[in-house]
């Protein structure tokens, strides 16, 4: 059998004290069905470097052999097997030399299944994928016109052709995307699915009727089924067109808030609030073939939008509003609800009412599983919910959980805990604390005077993920906007912590200062040969130098034409482990747009792990990364110095 079609992940059952019953088969989770993900990177010195991926199903001790191809001739490169590490340095390489580079299990006959076992080198240091940039246009209501290009955003990961290697799936953002905050049209979301090498597999537009911004176009990337191909799920309206060419429900709608009126029916001005907005008419969940971009089932979303003023300013944050703002904050996540298999967890509204529904796609059939609604204004779990969310099995019962933020919601839809803490712009969930059992979630909040009731909540707090005990708080009435976990210093225990209020410094785990923090809170990235996690903002990736207390820059991507995504958040369109040993690879777009720029580590090291996207939590991070202000995913597991 080829590794790619056998990677599992498994739930132990666990028998009784005294027990002589043989305990239960357990059951073996839908996982990723990937190759060996060869990557082979050319260094200014002509030196190639070659990195492959451990399996989760690949034996204890498994070695491996390297071989380098020059036209019809190929050599080992290793004269003992590897069984350290899973990347080689091929000192010999020549500079412009054209090979080709593959791995093997030592003693193994060569898997012709596995294409992503060989690869070509890339020759400039990382790999370019062309891309395809829809026509730009104008918008126009009556006097009113808006120009729009577009603009390469966030992305996504996931084997859509069943090859066992990833796709990119590309979300387009027009240049006059909007918050929900402010009114105005914009031109529609392009969703386009690559391979890597810049082959476009289909297009879908996404059409007037579902507004551009951060908040609305949160798509979800994932095999549903368990078919080894992976679908694409969002949000959909009237007049959306799929990758097949086909419209969704009636083309000639237009439910934009426009100045130019419909069936007399008098609309708002520019200067409306409203302006732009959509809020009429129908909206829909769709399922397309990941292979063809075609619709395969939709069915209206869940929940409708009711009343208006109905989502937001429960205990503050600005109030409610008429207006459309808080009805169309939109989150999604895949969650492993039942253990086994994977579902889509399609989310609206966080600053009061929130709801979550749960979705299963089984057998060519769409079906709702359940619905969380926290309704009213007295639900503990109203007002709770955060800029995004984290999906980890909390309790450890082999079912996921939604980390929403400030509360929780368990597998069969029902709130567990609600902390109380409120909205927040950031979350990260791990094991930040090794010596506490279970994982612990880190957030910020916006508890300033303007909340009422909380004017002196928490600015940050950690607290433990299965349970909702705070573990402890900092920062009291503050708003702190962003905030970070990583083990960035191998002097103490666990993850370290830290915000960008400069005040609070970088804290251990257990919430004791430390010395000042670094000034990059966004992203984390494994890159070096350490296991402690490096820093990745803007274009740049950075080593944390805990003796001095300051950043060492290790990679720079303007200096290859890079640039980064969502004004000031200055995200990257993705970071995961894509290719190669376990070590995270980052996905920039040109400054033109005209291309993603794909870097992989070619920095050697000992440490031996499974790819990172064979664990679970880590792999429904990266597919929820994509959503609201975009977080870094984490494993479900301590990465880092001391790990066991």
């Amino acid at each position: 059998m080829s590794h790619r079609y056998a990677a599992v992940f498994l739930i132990c059952g666990l028998l009784g004290a005294g027990s002589s019953a043989a305990p239960p088969a357990a059951p073996q989770v839908q996982a990723e069905r990937l190759g060996r993900g060869v990557v082979a990177v050319a260094q200014p010195d002509g030196k190639v470097f070659i990195s492959w991926r451990l399996l989760a199903n690949d034996a204890p001790g498994v070695a491996f052999d390297v071989f380098r191809q020059t036209g019809t001739t190929a050599v080992k490169l290793n004269k003992k097997t590897i069984t350290a590490g899973t990347n080689w340095l091929d000192e010999a390489a020549q500079k412009g030399q054209s090979a080709t580079y593959s791995v093997q299990v030592t003693g193994a006959a060569k898997d012709a299944t596995d294409a992503s076992a060989t690869t070509k080198v890339w020759a400039d240091g990382y790999l370019r994928l062309p891309l395809q940039p829809p026509p730009g246009g104008t918008v126009s209501s009556g006097p009113e016109t808006s120009p729009y290009t577009y603009t390469a955003n966030d992305a996504s990961a996931a084997d859509l052709d069943g090859d066992g290697q990833y796709e990119i799936v590309l979300k387009w953002e027009p240049t006059n995307a909007r918050d929900n905050g402010s009114n105005g049209i914009t031109g529609p979301v392009i969703l386009d699915a690559y391979k890597l090498d810049g082959t476009r597999l289909w297009r879908i537009n996404l059409g007037r009727n579902i507004r551009a911004g951060a908040h609305y176009t949160q798509f979800m990337a994932y095999d549903l089924d368990g078919d080894g191909r992976a679908e694409v799920a969002c949000k959909t309206a009237d007049g959306t067109v799929d990758g097949a060419g086909k419209t969704l429900g009636d083309a000639g709608k237009d439910y934009r808030a426009l100045t130019v009126p419909t069936d007399g029916v008098p609309v708002p001005s520019p200067k409306d609030s409203k302006y732009g907005r959509i809020l009429a008419g129908p909206e829909y969940f769709t399922v397309f073939d990941g292979r063809t971009g075609a619709a395969l089932a939709s069915t209206p979303y869940l929940p409708a939008r009711g009343e208006l003023g109905g989502w937001g300013g429960i205990g503050g944050n600005g109030g409610n509003d008429q207006y459309g703002n808080r009805v169309d904050r939109f989150l999604a996540c895949v969650a492993y609800l039942d253990g086994t298999r994977p579902s889509v967890v399609m989310c609206r509204g966080y600053y009061g009412r929130t709801v979550l529904a749960a979705w299963d796609w089984r057998g060519g059939q769409l079906t709702s599983r359940w619905v969380f609604d926290s309704k009213d204004a007295q639900n503990p779990f109203s007002g709770m919910g955060n800029h995004g969310l984290s999906v980890n099995d909390v309790d450890g019962d082999g079912r996921d959980e939604i980390v929403y933020g400030s509360m929780v919601v368990d597998d069969n839809g029902t709130g567990l805990f609600s902390t109380g803490l409120r909205h927040g712009d950031a979350l990260h969930v791990s094991d930040f604390d090794p010596a506490l059992p279970g994982l612990e979630a880190w957030g910020v909040h916006e508890n300033e005077e303007k909340v009422a009731g909380h004017e002196n909540g928490p600015g940050a707090a950690l607290y433990a993920a299965g349970t909702g005990q705070i573990l402890f708080s900092k920062l009291p009435g503050e708003d702190v906007g962003r905030g970070m976990a990583a083990d960035i210093d191998p002097r103490h225990p666990g993850a370290e912590l830290w915000v960008s209020n400069p005040e609070l410094g970088l804290l251990t785990s257990k919430g004791e200062r430390i010395g000042p923090s670094p000034r990059t809170v966004n992203f984390g990235l494994w890159w070096d040969g350490d296991l402690l996690r490096e820093l990745l903002n803007d274009t740049r990736v950075e080593k944390w130098d805990y003796q001095a207390g300051q950043l060492t820059k290790l990679l720079e991507g303007k200096d290859f034409n890079a640039a980064s995504c969502n004004g000031t958040k200055a995200t990257p369109c993705l970071s995961a482990d894509l290719l190669g040993d376990w070590r995270e690879e980052v996905v920039w777009r040109t400054a033109d747009n005209s291309a993603l720029l794909i870097f992989s580590t070619t920095i050697p090291t000992q440490h031996r792990l499974v790819t990172l996207m064979h664990d679970r939590a880590y792999r429904l991070g990266v597919a929820r990364e994509n959503v609201g202000y975009n977080q870094p995913p984490h494993p479900g597991f301590f990465l880092g110095e001391g790990m066991k």
